[in-house]
C-alpha cells in the first residue's frame, strides 16, 4: 500500500488507516479478527481514543506480537491535568503497549479549550513529560471548527491534525491543507464518507487520494469494508469522469442538508449543542444503542426538543442550512430510534 509521511514525526504510514470507533458494536472475537485483517492487508496507522469504550481493548489484542512497524494513536477528550494523566496510562493498559506513537487532544473545537489545553501546567505539560518519559512518541490534535484548527497548526506544539475532510466537507483543502504543509504537520482525514451520508465509497476514497500527503483514516466495521477500500487506496488513484460527475451529483445531493460542524451557528442561547445534534443520523448508523440513548449523547438531543425556533443559527450559518427543521426531525429521529431499541429490549412474551 502507498505510504504518507506524517509531517514532522517522520513516521511512514499507509494512506489508508483504520478508525476504531466501529468496532465497539462488534463482539470481541469479531472486532479483533477485523483490525487483524487490516494489518493483514498493510494497514499500518490506527486510530481510537480512551472514549470509545472496548475500542482500546480489542486493538491491543489485535496487535500483540504484530506491534513493530504499526501507528497506534489514540485520544483523550479530558480538559485537565489529572484526567489526561489518567486516560494516558488506561491507554497504555488497554492498548497493551510500552508508547503510544500519536496521542491526540481529541475535539479541540473552540479558542478555550484550545488555551486550556495548551495553559502552563495544563494537559498538554502531562503529555510533553510523557514524551520525555518514551510513552508518548508524537503530540496531536483533533478539531471540527477551521479556524481553530488553524491556530492549533500555527502554534507548532501539535505534529499532527486530524480534522473531516471529504469531498462534501472540503473546506479544508484551501487553507487549512496548504498551512499544514507549511508548518510540516501530519494531516489525517477523518470523516471521509461525511459520517456514512456519502453512499459511494470509491468516489469518496479516489477524491481523497488527489492529496497523496493525508492519511484517509475511516471506522471500519467489517472485514468486507477494508478489502474494498485497500483495493481502492491501491488502484489508480486519477478519478474518471464518470467518477467526478457522480462526486459532483452527490455534492449537489448533500450539500443543501448536510451539516459541515464547523459551529460558526454557536452560541445556542438555549445551551443546545447544534452540530452534535445534527450528526444524530450518523451516530445513529455507527454508535453503540446502549451508548446512543443514555448520557450525554441523550441529553444533547433531548435538550435540542426545547429549541425555541428563534433561528439565531440559520443567521449564522454559512450553508445555509434549515437548522430549525433539521433538529426538529432528528429530536422525531431519536424518539423512534429510542423506542424501537426499548421495544427490542423487553423480554419475549414467550
Amino acid at each position: 500500500m502507498r505510504k504518507v509521511r506524517l509531517g514532522r514525526t517522520g513516521l511512514s504510514v499507509s494512506q489508508f488507516g483504520f478508525g476504531g470507533i466501529p468496532i465497539q458494536r462488534l463482539a470481541e472475537d469479531e472486532a479483533v479478527a477485523v483490525v487483524k485483517r487490516c494489518l493483514d492487508l498493510g494497514v499500518t496507522f490506527l486510530d481510537t481514543a480512551n472514549g470509545y469504550t472496548t475500542s482500546e481493548e480489542r486493538i491491543g489484542k489485535a496487535i500483540s506480537g504484530r506491534r513493530e512497524g504499526l501507528v497506534i494513536a489514540t485520544k483523550s477528550l479530558s480538559r485537565k491535568a489529572e484526567g489526561v494523566e489518567k486516560h494516558l496510562k488506561l491507554s497504555l493498559e488497554r492498548l497493551n503497549v510500552q508508547y503510544i506513537d500519536i496521542y491526540q487532544f481529541h475535539g479541540v473545537s473552540d479558542d478555550k479549550t484550545l488555551e486550556t489545553v495548551l495553559a502552563p501546567d495544563g494537559p498538554m505539560a502531562v503529555v510533553e513529560k510523557a514524551k520525555e518519559a518514551g510513552l508518548v512518541k508524537h503530540i496531536g490534535v483533533t478539531s471540527h471548527q477551521i479556524d481553530v484548527a488553524k491556530r492549533a497548526v500555527i502554534s507548532n506544539r501539535f505534529e499532527t491534525l486530524m480534522f473531516p475532510f471529504n469531498f462534501v466537507t472540503s473546506e479544508a483543502a484551501d487553507e487549512l491543507l496548504p498551512l499544514c504543509r507549511r508548518y510540516d504537520v501530519g494531516f489525517i482525514a477523518m470523516k471521509p464518507l461525511a459520517g456514512g451520508m456519502i453512499p459511494n465509497v470509491r468516489v469518496a476514497i479516489k477524491y481523497l487520494l488527489q492529496f497523496p500527503d493525508v492519511v484517509i483514516c475511516c471506522g471500519i466495521e467489517k472485514a468486507s469494508e477494508v478489502e474494498e477500500i485497500v483495493e481502492i487506496v491501491e488502484g489508480p488513484a486519477e478519478m474518471t469522469s464518470a467518477e467526478l460527475d457522480e462526486m459532483h451529483r452527490l455534492k449537489r445531493e448533500l450539500g443543501s442538508r448536510f451539516c459541515h460542524r464547523c459551529d460558526y451557528c454557536q452560541p445556542c442561547k438555549e445551551g443546545i449543542a447544534i452540530s452534535t445534534v445534527l450528526m444524530f443520523p450518523s451516530l445513529l448508523r455507527r454508535g453503540r444503542p446502549e451508548n446512543i440513548f443514555n448520557g450525554p449523547w441523550a441529553q444533547a438531543v433531548e435538550k435540542a426538543a426545547g429549541c425555541t425556533q428563534c433561528g439565531e443559527c440559520e443567521q449564522r450559518c454559512p450553508y445555509q442550512l434549515p437548522i430549525r427543521e433539521m433538529i426538529a426531525e432528528h429530536v422525531s429521529l431519536f424518539r423512534r430510534a429510542k423506542e424501537e431499541y426499548l421495544k427490542q429490549k423487553l423480554p419475549s412474551a414467550g
